[in-house]
């Protein structure tokens, strides 16, 4: 039987602090699962039947509302952990999630969580910490929505992104992955023709450049102080 190499997960902050047997022996519950672009990782409310790490690319998570609407709650990028509806005290997955690019993850039957956590505690440490931060990120955009002005939201969404995910160019930092308007107006509870007005006098202003599915943001400073 084929070994995953333990130097796929050192070193990532879900495995912070193990030993390379510890690796071994949680590698050897894990199987690998390449996603192509636009293909669910799972979806809401199925049945949660895995936990994963992403090794590379992007996924974007995407919540249902009662009356249909999707919303983008967040995006991960590689070397996080998705799907920890154990973690959460669920037995369904909450969102979907969806490939952004061609990704590659690891995936743990769910019934391995509970032997996981128990045998190797900073494991479970590290993970409950990726859950603080992601339901302290989701407070900080309720409060958004609830407070602030659409141009507020629009910018603060971007600079979350490029913080996560974003890569130097010769022009500024860009979100490291394709990401449409529509996508943008997703996340901030806003409409698709607000984002292109707004993206279109930032540009003119000089604090981002944008393409069809591309947003790199020129300057985060002047952005922020922009929108107060």
């Amino acid at each position: 039987m084929y070994m995953l190499d333990r130097s796929l997960i050192a070193g990532l902050p879900p495995f912070s602090g193990l030993t390379r047997p510890d690796l071994d022996l949680i590698l050897e519950k894990a199987r690998s699962l390449r996603i192509a672009a636009g293909q669910p990782v799972f979806e809401q409310d199925a049945e949660a039947h895995s936990f994963f790490l992403l090794l590379d690319g992007h996924v974007r998570v995407v919540k249902t509302t009662a009356d249909g609407q999707q919303v983008i709650m967040r995006y991960i990028s590689a070397g996080q952990l998705i799907g920890i509806a154990t973690a959460l005290g669920r037995l369904t997955y909450p969102a979907t999630a969806v490939a952004a690019v061609d990704s590659l993850a690891l995936a743990w039957p769910n019934e391995a969580w509970h032997e996981l956590a128990a045998r190797y505690p900073a494991f479970a440490a590290n993970t409950y910490k990726t859950v603080a931060a992601r339901l302290e990120e989701t407070n900080e955009r309720v409060v958004d929505l609830a407070t602030a002005l659409v141009d507020r939201r629009v910018a603060h969404a971007l600079l979350r992104l490029i913080e996560q995910s974003g890569r130097k160019t010769e022009f500024g930092i860009e979100i490291s992955f394709p990401i449409s308007r529509q996508d943008i107006a997703d996340m901030t509870g806003t409409t698709l023709h607000t984002v292109s007005r707004l993206l279109t006098a930032w540009e003119h202003q000089g604090f981002v450049k944008s393409t069809r599915k591309r947003v790199t943001v020129v300057d985060a400073q002047r952005l922020l102080d922009h929108v107060g």
